[in-house]
């Protein structure tokens, strides 16, 4: 997997994906977007990787933003389609994969970046952290669900304000609304990532995926949360981990799950 704008590194069980365009803090632009969509879904068919991590190149930034220089001319129509085919190819995929994703923020996570992060499944960030969404002060909203993730996380209140005053927070405060899990020192990050990911990986990835589905099933209006949870409870019973859990556990052993 040769990229131009991303780095891959697998080890033993955990992918990370490190978004690198240092010169342009991490920004999103078509390549990386269509990059990052592409290895997320190299990685999601990789079943020897059960969990991704996801991180910005430097101290700096996690991702600053969209390229600002490559949509400033955009008309309405074609504004339209980028946050339509953005949303399709990666917020929206990287959401619903099966394998876990954790964003592990090291530094400005604005705009298009933030949105990237909170489309992961949780998040972790380092203490100089720093988070919004800015697109008002440019005349725009955010497009890559960032209006409808940071509500969901956060709640609706302080959700406006930030949309609203374009405003940044800080790890800390991240945290305590919700938007960020825990918040660790830089050096730290990538290590607090790996311990969380490898408590991941002793459990089912079926029962992970199921859970995955279930969750998001519950923010889906379209959906009613409750039937997929039970649908997807009872599929469970027919998988070769549920077999393997409940026997281990019998046999006081740790299991060795099959997954998928």
């Amino acid at each position: 997997m040769n990229f131009e704008t991303i780095l891959i590194d697998k080890n033993d069980g955990i992918a990370t994906i490190t978004i690198n365009r240092p010169q342009k803090l991490n920004a999103l632009n078509k390549i990386t977007i269509s990059e990052l969509g592409e290895a997320f879904e190299l990685l999601e068919n990789d079943r020897k990787i059960r969990v991704i991590v996801l991180t910005g190149s430097g101290e700096k930034s996690f991702v600053a933003g969209a390229d600002i220089s490559e949509i400033a001319n955009f008309s309405a129509d074609e504004g339209e389609k980028l946050a339509r085919k953005g949303q399709e190819m990666l917020f929206n995929f990287i959401e619903n994969l099966s394998t876990p994703v954790i964003a592990a923020i090291n530094g400005f996570a604005l705009g298009g970046g933030l949105e990237l992060a909170m489309s992961c499944h949780f998040r972790i960030a380092s203490d100089n952290a720093k988070m919004g969404l800015p697109e008002v002060s440019l005349g725009i909203i955010p497009g890559y669900g960032g209006t409808q993730r940071l509500p969901q996380l956060v709640g609706k209140g302080k959700a406006m304000e930030m949309i609203m005053t374009a405003g940044m927070i800080s790890a800390d405060e991240a945290k305590e609304v919700g938007l960020v899990n825990h918040v660790t020192s830089q050096d730290q990050l990538l290590d607090l990532a790996t311990k969380i990911a490898q408590k991941i990986i002793k459990n089912s990835p079926v029962a992970i995926a199921a859970s995955i589905k279930a969750v998001n099933a519950n923010f889906d209006v379209q959906k009613n949360g409750f039937e997929v949870e039970i649908e997807a409870f009872g599929d469970c019973f027919g998988t070769n981990d549920y077999k393997e859990g409940t026997t281990a556990f019998l046999e006081k052993r740790k299991p060795n799950f099959p997954g998928f």
